[in-house]
């Protein structure tokens, strides 16, 4: 069994600042509300409008954008302290917050990508109008809604791992390493 250095256990990890914790549980409830409206919305097909669910669904994608973004440079500009963990799971850890970051990403903006090429307006708490980013009628980004909605489902899979990780970290090896992130 893989077990993290058993002096680092014994030591409360540096905890994430304030901020960077908002961040994360900010993200966290979007990503909650993103699943349940696009598992609730209809379906999207030529002609749709967009209405009810999927409007609902476009502007918690706009918030969720924005809070990614400002996130990322959270972390580019304040550095936690690193985790006392084995290289094996330092590793692990490395590869899986890189992918999700980048699922969190690639998913809203396809999305954006998709909805502007619908001609629908992306709008941050539904003031503020993001730019297009795809000409309306693009098949191109047309093609990015179900890339969107694949992709939607890797990143699923990514925060599964990553709860199961916090999970494991927490009940087998008996760390600290879930505090951190914690209220």
């Amino acid at each position: 069994m893989i077990r993290s250095d058993p002096a680092s256990s014994r030591r409360d990890p540096v905890a994430y600042d304030a901020v960077a914790k908002f961040f994360h549980w900010l993200v966290v409830v979007l990503i909650v509300a993103q699943f349940a409206l696009g598992w609730t919305m209809p379906d999207i097909h030529k002609g749709t409008r967009p209405d009810g669910l999927i409007a609902w669904h476009l502007g918690v994608g706009a918030t969720l954008i924005s809070a990614v973004v400002l996130r990322i440079v959270w972390r580019l500009t304040h550095r936690p302290a690193p985790a006392a963990l084995l290289p094996v799971l330092s590793l692990v850890s490395q590869i899986t917050h890189g992918l999700l970051y980048v699922a969190l990403v690639v998913v809203p903006l396809l999305g954006w990508a998709n909805a502007s090429s619908r001609g629908w307006s992306v709008r941050l708490l539904g003031l503020l109008p993001y730019p297009a980013i795809a000409p309306v009628g693009s098949p191109t980004a047309h093609a990015m809604g179900d890339i969107h909605g694949v992709l939607a489902w890797v990143l699923f899979a990514l925060i599964a791992l990553h709860v199961a990780a916090a999970l494991f970290h927490r009940f087998v090896l008996r760390d600290r390493i879930l505090q951190r992130m914690l209220p």
